[in-house]
């Protein structure tokens, strides 16, 4: 059985396209940042943490007027602008030699990235029918992921020479990356700006949208799985059970490829809100499962059985997000207004950086502080969530319609 990995002709593959350009210069980027700056820069981590910290902060917060500029100027050329920001921004890590410098540049990388991905979602509903958009960000997710892979394995080289000439290369393939994405935007179709708002309305409307701020922050609590592998596995490997250290990254390869592979097949039944409530419990039912068994990697036993018990966990925990983001992809769009949908997704994306600064901290003490019982409070939480987000999008769904809810939903 083939597995397609190409989206449709035409604006899905040009997006796409995008998607890989810059994803594979991110992917080196992320391998390799840290150790620059605190190598070659003379950072402490604890100051890089904060400094990150703050920018994501920032960039939560501008994500939702960048978005809404995008509504209101076109998408594509918001894009574009954005695009090139992230390239200079990038390209200034060049030059940063100060904690000065490095929090400047952090931040209008944080910026710049909320608001692309802002401009990206109203550019991909301008250009995509509405059935069809769940699909094509799963291809999107997919091509992400494979590009992030690649871009980790050229970072692996340069860490491997870790000289500053290497890690300054990596910067420079990331900022070139984020100005071929720019092109490659740059020559889709324009997307119409949406009309002037009705009189009264206030600005950002999204911000006085209870239920979809509801809707928001259920997605925010189950984004917390995004430092789950990135951090906390790797931390309870090495702290609470007897499995080897290399399973770390044989754990993120697993993952990554699982995403790649598969992230289109677990999408292609997301079509409504019904069906996404659906993938959503699902995904709860399967992540509490995964913490469980992550969990069960700490009792006493072999290092084999620890690992089979990771491997199981990681997979599990793949499926979980796969379905997850299916599921939340299609209640971001289906329940955000036509004219407003980049400052809709602009708010919807903030569980991103709130995941990236609030997630590690959370993780940490809950899993490496309270062991098995804190796997398994996590899971109940993420399944919570899961199963809460059904519901709030029919209620967030009957307020912007008029329409009451099914009792059913």
């Amino acid at each position: 059985m083939t597995i397609r990995f190409l989206p449709p002709p035409g604006p899905p593959r040009r997006l796409a396209a995008a998607q890989l350009a810059n994803s594979v210069g991110d992917g080196a980027y992320y391998v390799c940042s840290a150790l620059f700056f605190t190598s070659v820069v003379g950072l402490s981590p604890a100051r890089i943490g904060l400094g990150l910290t703050v920018a994501w902060a920032v960039g939560s917060v501008a994500g939702v007027p960048l978005g809404a500029l995008a509504d209101r100027r076109g998408p594509r050329g918001t894009s574009v602008l954005l695009a090139l920001a992230t390239a200079a921004s990038v390209a200034s890590f060049l030059f940063v030699r100060s904690y000065g410098a490095f929090l400047c540049a952090v931040v209008l990388y944080a910026v710049s990235q909320c608001g692309l991905a802002a401009a990206r979602q109203a550019l991909l509903a301008g250009l995509v029918e509405t059935g069809q958009r769940t699909g094509v960000l799963a291809h999107l997710q997919s091509t992400l992921n494979a590009g992030l892979a690649l871009g980790a394995a050229l970072g692996g080289l340069a860490l491997g020479s870790g000289t500053e000439g290497a890690y300054l290369v990596v910067f420079a393939l990331d900022a070139a990356g984020f100005v071929v994405c720019a092109a490659v935007l740059l020559g889709l179709p324009v997307v119409a700006p949406a009309g002037r708002r009705p009189v009264g309305e206030p600005r950002l409307a999204v911000l006085r949208d209870r239920p979809y701020a509801l809707v928001t922050l259920l997605n925010a609590v189950l984004l917390l799985r995004m430092p789950l592998l990135s951090l906390a596995v790797p931390l309870w490997i090495v702290e609470r059970t007897r499995a080897p250290g290399w399973l770390v990254s044989a754990l993120f390869v697993l993952n990554t490829l699982a995403v790649m592979l598969f992230q289109v097949r677990t999408a292609r039944p997301v079509t409504d809100l019904d069906s996404a409530g659906r993938a959503l419990r699902r995904s709860g039912l399967v992540t509490a499962a995964s913490c469980a068994v992550f969990a069960a990697s700490a009792l006493p036993g072999a290092g084999w059985a620890a690992a089979a018990l990771l491997v199981a966990g990681a997979a599990l925990q793949a499926d979980a997000e796969m379905r997850q983001s299916a599921g939340s992809w299609q209640i971001g769009f289906s329940l955000a207004p036509a004219e407003r949908i980049g400052q809709y997704q602009g708010f919807f994306g903030t569980g991103v950086p709130l995941a990236r600064t609030l997630g590690p901290l959370l993780l940490t003490g809950l899993l490496l502080l309270w062991g098995i019982p804190g796997w398994l409070l996590l899971g109940g939480l993420l399944l919570a969530a899961s199963c809460a987000m059904g519901p709030a999008a029919r209620r967030a769904e009957s307020a912007r319609t008029g329409v009451p809810a099914r009792s059913g939903a």
